[in-house]
């Protein structure tokens, strides 16, 4: 049953992922990915700080963390866009890129997670 539960929410997070990307396709620098990671650790802040209280058995947290955060998230797109701007010659936009998202990423869980936002 656990697996339906991830599948069930994997599928949603990578169809949300899919409409993101269309959303905003016409940028040259990875804007969607950078959107769904930060979305990602928005969701994945908020299920940490809410579900201990009302998901006894688990399943909430399998269904958002590991399914809809794990489809909605996206290294290997990250990894991908920010070589293609290195093999592209924007260098700066690649580092950029790279450390603009981590420090995001992590700000969010920071803000939500340890300051309990």
């Amino acid at each position: 049953m656990n697996l339906i539960y991830i599948f069930l929410g994997g599928g949603f997070g990578s169809v949300l992922r899919y409409l993101i990307s269309i959303l905003f396709q016409n940028y040259h620098f990875p804007v969607a990915t950078l959107f769904s990671n930060i979305l990602s650790c928005l969701i994945l802040a908020l299920v940490l700080i809410i579900t201990p209280k009302i998901d006894t058995n688990g399943h909430y947290r399998l269904f958002l963390i590991i399914g809809f955060c794990g489809g909605l998230s996206t290294f290997s797109t990250f990894s991908h866009e920010t070589f293609n701007l290195i093999k592209s010659g924007y260098i700066y936009y690649a580092i950029f890129n790279i450390v603009f998202s981590i420090m995001l990423c992590l700000t969010v869980l920071y803000i939500f997670i340890v300051k309990k936002l």
